[in-house]
């Protein structure tokens, strides 16, 4: 399934999905690929942020945008391992039977599907600014990613005993 219908569906029922993406196999070509789209979603989110803090600031839009690009297509991807790890780590601790490719692909796939929501946040960053409606959004982004991640380490690490 394309990965668009794959995200509509995700919302809909993350653990279906998930399991999906599992049933595929292990190939962490696919598992780098869902990260590096993800990151680069949320860079691409970010420019609306930047180019109103440049705008308002009176410098160039350039230099923020090359930090937001070494962030979030370098140093992320690096700390998105590490924390599937941390994951794989804690669900095996409480019981669960989590994979390192299961705990990877379940954290990338998350990340992924949620951008949606941060794109709409880096809209309201850009448009409106800091606010009440930013932290709305942002929460909701962190329910969504949550809710994503859970289920998909619940897919990943209970339903195949």
């Amino acid at each position: 399934m394309p990965v668009a219908q794959d995200i509509v569906a995700t919302y809909r029922g993350p653990r279906r999905v998930v399991a999906r993406l599992l049933a595929m196999g292990p190939r962490e070509d696919r598992a780098l690929a869902l990260l590096m789209g993800g990151c680069a979603l949320v860079f691409v989110a970010q420019w609306p942020r930047l180019a109103r803090e440049a705008h308002l600031a009176q410098e160039a839009l350039n230099p923020r945008l090359a930090g937001a690009l070494l962030g979030w297509i370098v140093i992320a991807p690096l700390m998105f391992y590490l924390l599937a790890f941390i994951s794989q780590l804690f669900a095996r601790v409480i019981g669960g039977r989590v994979t390192g490719f299961g705990a990877r692909i379940v954290l990338f796939w998350a990340f992924l599907a949620a951008a949606p929501v941060l794109l709409l946040h880096g809209l309201v960053a850009g448009f409106i600014g800091p606010g009440a409606g930013m932290t709305v959004i942002g929460a909701i982004w962190c329910g969504v990613f949550l809710w994503f991640w859970l289920s998909g380490l619940r897919e990943a690490g209970w339903s195949r005993r």
